[in-house]
């Protein structure tokens, strides 16, 4: 099939000009926002609060924003980077990581629960179990953009993108949103309401970085590999190579949770 008409503009009122992007990114925090408040208002007791998750999303927003550009920089393009380190300020003309992303999001959690004096890993639980939430609305807007699709494809439902050649390719953003978004969005939610599980603080998270982890480890399979890097040692794909160190840590995480929970009853 075609790829369909889609602007990636959104809104267009002279020079200012608003695109899908921007306004995935928008959603993405305002409803994963939310929904925190939710989860703290009906299912925690104790810090972190309501108060706390609000003021944490100017931290999130700066964490994001900084660690995903810096993750893009410096594991996708740091040669020309390096060479050009102006260019890294301009945000505008694209250029995100989401494992950088994960980890400017760590650091504004260090940072935060440490100034406000509460467990990190509690509010670890109560950020990874709405992200999904954000990289649904991400993924809609990649596929929107017609950037970072699938390799060549005979399926029926194989997309002809604007950028990709004339040959249909898997909508592998397509396939994210669904994995990486919904299904994931489902997997934390039953985890957060299961009273053993939240006893267990930072077992949400490793669940989150193992799901979100493999997930994307399986879309790689069909995804295109970005053209200035290519395949890493034949067969591995970028994102596959910093999804494993997420797996890992991922459960890592879920046996420290298990154990330490297991020690304190």
């Amino acid at each position: 099939m075609q790829f369909p008409d889609i602007d990636p503009v959104a809104l267009a009122l002279g020079p200012i000009v608003i695109r899908w992007y921007a306004l995935a990114y928008i959603a993405g925090i305002l409803l994963g926002w939310f929904y925190a408040r939710y989860l703290v208002r009906r299912l925690y007791d104790g810090r972190p609060d309501l108060n706390d998750i609000d003021d944490f999303v100017s931290w999130s927003i700066v964490g994001i924003m900084l660690g995903g550009r810096l993750g893009y920089v410096f594991f996708y393009n740091a040669g020309y980077y390096f060479e050009h380190p102006l260019e890294a300020l301009k945000i505008w003309q694209g250029g995100m990581s989401f494992h950088g992303g994960v980890l400017g999001m760590i650091g504004a959690m260090l940072i935060f629960s440490a100034v406000r004096k509460f467990s990190f890993l509690r509010l670890a639980d109560i950020v990874t179990a709405v992200v999904p939430v954000g990289l649904f609305f991400g993924r809609i807007a990649n596929f929107i953009n017609g950037e970072l699709f699938g390799r060549v494809t005979d399926k029926p439902w194989g997309v002809v993108f604007p950028h990709g050649g004339e040959l249909p390719r898997h909508p592998s953003q397509l396939y994210e949103a669904a994995l990486e978004g919904l299904v994931l969005l489902i997997i934390l939610a039953v985890l957060m309401h299961i009273k053993w599980v939240r006893a267990r603080s930072g077992f949400v998270a490793g669940a989150f970085l193992v799901g979100y982890g493999c997930f994307r480890m399986l879309v790689e399979l069909v995804r295109e590999p970005d053209a200035h890097i290519g395949f890493l040692f034949e067969y591995v794909s970028m994102g596959q190579l910093l999804s494993l160190p997420m797996v890992l840590v991922g459960v890592g995480s879920m046996i420290y949770a298990v154990y330490r929970g297991k020690n304190r009853a």
